[in-house]
């Protein structure tokens, strides 16, 4: 399969600029760029199916360059509903070397910030030289602009696909960069950087944007009730994301291995049909969490986080490290306490118990477990030398309800 056939059956191509482009794909070749603004210090799980595609790009022999926005993320993209919060220039800063380092890392991308070029244009230049080539009524027709239109929405906002337009003629003019990829929400932001090439240059400039990837609902695939689940393993680490990944939906999960893994059609047509056939062994969403982690953290992350994972699932955490309980518990309840402690007073302390006879008799049932290790001692008192690191006791009640103690100095 050709490499604009194989884009085109993992839905990865939503809008083209020329019907040229099909054959361009094909022949390799292209220098091109993606742009994403330094918002924050790491990509999320929604950067990831983008950037993905500048690698299968680079595996047919285009050249990618991603761009870092610290010119453009001191302006704000134009958000559909509100103006975006401004950011500091050292944050900004900040978050480009974060995203630099991280691109580099994962994907080995060339990183260019486009403030390089757009710190020293004065304003009457940026009016001459740029801004004369925008009509007023096109700008106004682009739909993240005209959805602005009631709400209103302030020239600095308005002004961005000017500066966005000016990286890709900035690019065409000194990297020979002949193409831009984003996502489809960017399509009138890439657009009016074709037209900006055409009109001053007299040249031909060429796009794609991909489909926003999403859960069944609409809402973008990637937040969670903690947040967004990010490329950074010390934000969210590997076993989170290996659970995110796991509890995909069903209706979804197809879809992202098509736009997430590198799995061949074939492979990923067997995993459909298990799925439909065999819905209880989740292959699909195993193979899904498989390949993600480890193209992103290396194989060691992802089977350490299959191995949590498992310990947890059947109730046996005695051999996992402090880190990983920690890891694995993040944001459970967590009590502290200063001394030894009788586990009857911990389960009323920590509410796992409603009372000291109900504490008692979840211990006297077996439905206690302190640490993986069922206690029915009603005299049992959990000491700090015992804990996790001596730091931190894990209390099971029943199958799924899990309670922390943290043992302080």
């Amino acid at each position: 399969m050709k490499l604009y056939d194989d884009l085109k059956w993992r839905g990865l191509i939503n809008d083209i600029s020329s019907p040229d482009l099909e054959e361009k794909l094909n022949q390799g070749g292209m220098t091109f760029y993606i742009g994403t603004d330094p918002t924050g210090d790491s990509m999320h799980i929604g950067h990831f199916s983008s950037f993905l595609i500048c690698k299968r790009l680079a595996d047919a022999g285009h050249h990618p360059i991603l761009l870092v926005g610290g010119g453009t993320g001191l302006i704000g993209d134009p958000k559909p509903t509100a103006e975006r919060p401004m950011i500091t220039k050292e944050m900004v800063e900040h978050n480009f070397k974060k995203l630099k380092e991280q691109a580099q890392r994962i994907f080995g991308f060339e990183v260019v910030n486009n403030y390089d070029w757009c710190k020293d244009i004065n304003f009457i230049d940026f009016l001459r030289d740029y801004g004369k080539y925008f009509n007023i009524n096109y700008m106004l027709n682009k739909d993240i602009v005209r959805r602005r239109l009631d709400s209103g929405i302030t020239y600095t906002e308005f002004s961005y696909m000017i500066i966005q337009a000016l990286d890709f003629l900035y690019l065409y003019e000194h990297r020979n960069c002949t193409m831009q990829v984003a996502g489809q929400d960017q399509w009138g932001n890439i657009t009016a950087g074709i037209e900006l090439i055409r009109k001053k240059l007299g040249k031909e400039a060429y796009a794609f944007t991909m489909p926003l990837i999403t859960k069944s609902d609409g809402t973008k695939f990637g937040k969670s009730e903690g947040g967004a689940i990010w490329l950074d393993k010390e934000k969210t680490s590997s076993y989170e994301l290996y659970q995110f990944l796991l509890n995909s939906e069903d209706s979804k999960v197809i879809d992202y291995l098509k736009k997430l893994t590198f799995l061949s059609k074939e492979e990923i047509e067997s995993l459909e049909e298990s799925l439909q056939k065999e819905p209880h062994l989740r292959l699909a969403h195993k193979a899904l969490a498989r390949e993600v982690i480890t193209f992103l953290h290396g194989k060691e992350e992802y089977e350490r986080a299959v191995q949590i994972s498992e310990a947890l699932f059947k109730g046996n955490i005695k051999e996992l490290t402090l880190k990983e309980i920690e890891v694995c518990f993040k944001g459970v309840q967590t009590t502290e306490v200063s001394e030894d402690i009788l586990l009857i007073d911990a389960l009323v302390l920590t509410k796992a118990a409603q009372s000291k006879r109900e504490a008692r008799e979840y211990i006297a049932n077996g439905a206690i477990s302190v640490n993986g290790e069922i206690q029915k001692d009603l005299g049992f008192i959990i000491k700090k030398e015992n804990s996790f690191g001596k730091s931190v006791t894990v209390i099971r009640r029943g199958k799924k309800n899990y309670y922390l103690l943290k043992h302080l100095n």
